[in-house]
């Protein structure tokens, strides 16, 4: 008698197994073109890096760093040049605290409405309208600086002594263009934060405003000083604004309702001159950049310390 000739069995799972190798393949894929993008930003920043440092070095070859940092008389292309770079930085600090002083209360009070006092319904169409402000271009921001806070609002409500240009116009202005960035990044950090706490406040007999201040905005701390951070670095780095509206002559400015050129104001101007490459004045372009990139490291260098010391896992 024939022994019946059985079918081979399948393997448990077969269907499942084929199925988590070809997902295994795609995420190896995805990892891959992750890892690529990681790389890539390293190797432009790198890149940067390079293209800044090379003149730069080429201009310090000439020019002592000690002179550079600490002289007080900016002018690389009169006959008698001095490349003293403070008083590019003292405007750039100027327009940076004045548009900080703006930004970061009113920021920082429409995130708290946003988060704990706006119903949804306002929310969902405040919130879009407040990010659209941060897509105007800068060079619009620039021009109402120009046209209508130094003339109008400085000059005829304030009666202020400014001119046409002045660094008081252009730090306002600035700080009206940040407030979006800081008030949506600080919004999330704070709509991030469990809503137990709020229950937990609440049920300790605190108002709404008492939750907000001492319970909502210490536990989202760590975003609201990256947000903060953020409007720095954009400030620090702002081009178009400043130079249309603070103005283009490089002195130490000690009142904001001086005129005085940034440092990004001189790169944007200098940049367009008729300066010959390779040339010492035109190597300035490039120490100015790197003095500027070593600023904004500098700021994203404490940043990240105070947002690991106040980070709070939820």
């Amino acid at each position: 008698m024939s022994t019946p000739t059985l079918a081979p069995a399948k393997r448990p799972n077969e269907e499942y197994s084929v199925t988590r190798g070809t997902s295994r393949y795609g995420e190896r894929l995805v990892h891959l073109l992750l890892q690529l993008a990681a790389w890539l930003s390293i190797a432009i920043t790198v890149g940067i890096v390079i293209s800044l440092l090379i003149p730069a070095l080429s201009f310090f070859a000439d020019v002592s760093v000690w002179e550079f940092l600490t002289g007080t008389r900016w002018a690389p292309q009169f006959a008698n040049p001095s490349f003293g770079v403070l008083p590019l930085v003292t405007a750039t600090l100027w327009t940076t605290a004045i548009a900080l002083a703006v930004a970061v209360p009113c920021g920082l009070g429409v995130a708290i409405y946003l988060a704990e006092y706006a119903r949804p319904q306002v929310r969902k169409w405040l919130k879009p309208i407040l990010e659209l402000l941060a897509g105007i271009p800068t060079v619009v921001f620039g021009f109402f600086a120009l046209s209508f806070v130094a003339p109008t609002i400085l000059q005829g409500w304030l009666s202020l002594d400014v001119g046409t240009f002045s660094i008081l116009a252009a730090g306002l202005v600035m700080g009206v263009m940040i407030i979006p960035t800081i008030a949506s990044l600080s919004e999330d950090a704070m709509s991030a934060v469990p809503l137990a706490l709020r229950q937990g406040s609440s049920a300790l007999g605190a108002n709404r405003m008492q939750t907000s201040l001492r319970v909502v905005f210490p536990a989202a701390l760590s975003g609201i000083v990256a947000a903060i951070v953020l409007g720095i670095s954009r400030a620090i780095g702002e081009t178009m604004i400043v130079a249309i509206a603070a103005g283009a002559r490089p002195q130490m400015v000690t009142d904001p309702t001086m005129e005085g050129a940034t440092m990004t104001g001189f790169i944007a101007r200098m940049a367009l001159g008729d300066s010959r490459v390779g040339s010492l004045e035109y190597n300035t372009l490039f120490a100015v950049g790197l003095l500027l990139f070593v600023l904004t490291l500098g700021v994203n260098a404490v940043s990240i310390k105070l947002v690991r010391r106040f980070r709070q896992e939820y």
